[in-house]
């Protein structure tokens, strides 16, 4: 009977961890997106000025490329092409 009541309380404690490690998951995915977007978006300001492209940075553009990441960019891009 013991263990029984072990081997189903590792199985709802395997099930709770799988229900939280995936919000984790999401959220180390967003952080790393965010950060490879955020250097890149430095170093194309910083090396792309010398050529004549800057993106404006505000709060738009910072949430896309946080978001998307390296698509984000090219979507800022885009976007500061067109208007």
């Amino acid at each position: 009977m013991e263990y029984i009541a072990f081997f189903l309380a590792m199985i709802i404690l395997f099930a709770i961890l799988k229900l939280i490690a995936l919000p984790i998951k999401i959220i180390i995915k967003l952080m790393i997106n965010a950060f490879v977007g955020g250097i890149i978006l430095f170093l194309l300001n910083t090396i792309g000025a010398s050529f004549g492209l800057t993106i404006n940075i505000n709060w738009l553009s910072a949430l896309l490329v946080g978001f998307l990441g390296v698509p984000g960019i090219i979507l800022v891009l885009i976007f500061q092409f067109l208007i």
